[in-house]
């Protein structure tokens, strides 16, 4: 239906053109569509509604492929060689078991964590007004939260649902994005700007989650995986191979954390399911958001 609206011709003898978008693709058509739901106001049904838990997708328990393959690495340094040291921290790809666990099928939004402030009283992203965001993006990831907010909010989520809710770690992040065949981007191995909201595409800011759905998701379903905002992760930057037993997982430390996923001003080589980002806890960006896991080795 929106397609028909966009394409509409004036009719035939008319004296005024009008909008015609009939020669546009979908991904030139996009940012008006982006913009409509820009415009759109939040139902107020949903601004009131009684708590409810982030939406929540199974992965198995299993082994997956971690990292990036020499022959992968020395393709990308190839394309852009000043990021050849970035590229290299994907190195060497090795298979990773891990238990089941469930984990956020999209991004933390505003919405949700609006409630969060309201009932802690923790501070707010800077860019709202006191504890309430810009009109029309309560469907878009929270952005300019550290690392510590986002554990906050984890630790919110434990007390009051009981459930082991906390950030998942690098590995629990990557095979969500990726699946058990060490594929490149969620869908697949070649890059798609339509599948996902990158550099590549016209919108240079954070889109609804979801809005990629289903053509852009993960093997499991995760929509997300690739571009909108960065995810913070639990795990400090340490070389591979990942090992959850060395210390990376030791949650006092200030150091620098994980990342993953870029964001909608990233290009397509750093939107890649292996891609690691990293920054100090205590950042926060325009870009930077993060999802919850549901894991069971966690403190309740």
């Amino acid at each position: 239906m929106l397609r028909q609206l966009l394409t509409m011709h004036p009719a035939e003898g008319a004296e005024s053109e009008g909008a015609n978008f009939i020669d546009l693709t979908p991904k030139e058509l996009r940012p008006y569509i982006y913009l409509t739901s820009r415009t759109a106001p939040e139902p107020a049904a949903r601004a009131a509604a009684p708590f409810v838990e982030p939406q929540l997708v199974r992965v198995p328990e299993g082994e997956f492929l971690m990292g990036s393959t020499p022959e992968q690495v020395a393709a990308l340094v190839r394309e852009d060689p000043e990021r050849k040291e970035w590229f290299e921290r994907e190195e060497p790809q090795h298979p990773i078991y891990l238990p089941a666990y469930e984990i956020g099928k999209y991004p933390v939004t505003n919405v949700e964590y609006r409630r969060f402030v309201r009932e802690t009283k923790h501070s707010p992203p800077r860019h709202w007004e006191g504890d309430t965001y810009a009109e029309g993006l309560g469907d878009h990831p929270v952005v300019l939260v550290t690392w510590h907010d986002a554990g906050a909010y984890c630790l919110w989520l434990r007390e009051k649902t009981g459930r082991p809710y906390r950030l998942p770690s690098e590995a629990q992040w990557e095979k969500a994005a990726r699946g058990a065949d060490g594929r490149t981007y969620p869908w697949g191995d070649e890059f798609d700007g339509a599948r996902c909201n990158s550099g590549e595409d016209e919108i240079r800011t954070t889109a609804p989650v979801g809005q990629y759905s289903p053509q852009g998701d993960s093997p499991y379903g995760l929509a997300d995986m690739a571009g909108n905002v960065w995810e913070w992760t639990s795990t400090l930057f340490r070389p591979y191979a990942y090992d959850a037993e060395d210390g990376r997982e030791e949650e006092e430390e200030v150091a620098l954390r994980v990342l993953r996923g870029g964001a909608f001003n990233y290009d397509r080589r750093r939107v890649r399911c292996a891609y690691r980002g990293r920054l100090l806890p205590d950042s926060r960006s325009s870009y930077l958001g993060f999802r919850v896991v549901v894991f069971p080795g966690s403190p309740s």
